[in-house]
């Protein structure tokens, strides 16, 4: 089922009712729009608080003070900190506290936006996301993740509800680097790869919808990217934005965790605990997460289709610039325990990797992640406990269910 949320309800231990987090409830889109947004955004409250980066501040003051000021609202800003982590969080409500803030403003890339949503939840205040990039889908989601003071990740939270307003100025996201919606790309497209596997043969209505428009998400993606990279502004690069920082989002929304996250999101959890990885951006860790969830499928499975969307997408980073193995994420000199390390954590109990259809251990993990450019003749390894058989033949193809779908060259 998708992610649901009892969420302030009278007796909720009884009440057969179930909230789904799915989109926000304004999206407003547009070149040059934030200068215009002072009444759409103003009528949320009178004292907000904007959250945001370092990096970001200098445009909050430039230009949503100003807006706000011309409204007769009474803004303060705060920053979140090195990370979207339970300390920084404390220093924003400690903020909010002082300002009085009856609104909260979240104003960057994904931890900025993610600890500014989990603000305004924790004090049940409205949410307006301004996204600065195309690097993840923060603006749209019910959804934050938590870091520790280091930069690892520690946990996901879900929100009561959805942002009640999101504002693309694309003229704005126009202004971040190219690597940014880079990023954006490989976390998008990892929809398709981790709800194809966890949720492809699921016979609910929007579970399938979900995979069903990850596979859409996957296919725009893979037949516009080059062209927006190369044509930063035009309606082909807003299409591509609108992908990555619309499309994914209703995507989770509608298909929830078990849609939302697999072993991509497994393998960038890991990662982030190492001080190495951390000049690596969010999306390009799960691009490269995509590579090991396929090889993983490969290896363990037999998996000739994971084989063949392997070799496709590995095409495709070298087109557009993403990394495919671990030297591209700066890692080519990791030590083995720093790489034992990421894969426990990746593996852990709890962890989204176990929502593949097998039981996959560290050292399965560690074959993958050294391997993602194997060439293209898929082994199988023994799994613990198992004996190692030819992988079944596999069904008819079905424009629902079937886990791959058609390959483009």
């Amino acid at each position: 089922m998708p992610d649901l949320t009892l969420s302030d309800l009278p007796d909720s231990s009884v009440s057969p009712f179930l909230c789904l987090t799915i989109a926000p409830a304004r999206v407003i889109r547009g070149e040059g729009i934030l200068a215009e947004m002072g009444s759409a955004i103003a009528h949320l409250g009178q004292r907000p608080l904007l959250v945001s980066g370092s990096k970001t501040q200098p445009l909050v003051r430039s230009q949503l003070l100003p807006i706000l000021q011309t409204q007769g609202r009474q803004p303060a800003q705060a920053t979140y900190g090195q990370d979207c982590s339970e300390a920084g969080l404390a220093a924003l409500r400690q903020a909010a506290a002082d300002h009085q803030a009856d609104w909260v403003i979240g104003v960057g890339g994904g931890k900025a936006l993610d600890a500014a949503k989990l603000l305004a939840h924790q004090l049940q205040l409205p949410i307006v996301t301004i996204p600065t990039s195309g690097a993840t889908c923060a603006a749209w989601t019910a959804l934050a993740n938590i870091y520790s003071d280091q930069g690892g990740f520690l946990y996901d939270v879900a929100l009561a509800h959805c942002p009640d307003l999101l504002v693309l100025d694309y003229r704005l996201i126009q202004t971040a680097p190219l690597r940014t919606l880079k990023a954006g790309i490989g976390d998008a497209i990892a929809k398709w790869y981790e709800a194809s596997v966890s949720s492809g043969h699921s016979e609910q209505t929007l579970m399938i919808a979900a995979v069903q428009q990850a596979r859409v998400l996957r296919d725009i993606l893979l037949q516009k990217s080059l062209a927006a990279l190369q044509q930063p502004g035009s309606p082909i690069w807003r299409e591509v934005v609108d992908a990555c920082v619309l499309m994914a989002g209703m995507i989770g929304g509608l298909g929830g965790a078990q849609c939302r996250t697999v072993a991509a999101h497994a393998v960038h959890n890991g990662l982030t605990h190492l001080p190495a990885s951390h000049e690596m951006l969010h999306g390009e860790k799960v691009a490269y997460g995509i590579l090991v969830q396929l090889r993983l499928e490969e290896m363990v499975q037999g998996n000739g289709l994971a084989t063949t969307a392997r070799q496709q997408l590995l095409k495709f980073y070298s087109e557009i610039g993403l990394p495919k193995n671990l030297a591209e994420l700066g890692l080519s000199e990791i030590s083995i325990a720093d790489l034992q390390q990421a894969a426990e954590i990746a593996c852990n109990p709890h962890s989204d990797i176990h929502r593949l259809p097998f039981k996959v251990e560290p050292t399965q993990l560690m074959a993958a992640m050294i391997s993602t450019t194997a060439p293209c003749q898929p082994m199988k390894i023994q799994e613990a406990g198992s004996r190692s058989q030819e992988p079944e033949a596999l069904p008819p193809s079905s424009p629902i269910l079937h886990p791959f779908g058609e390959v483009q060259s």
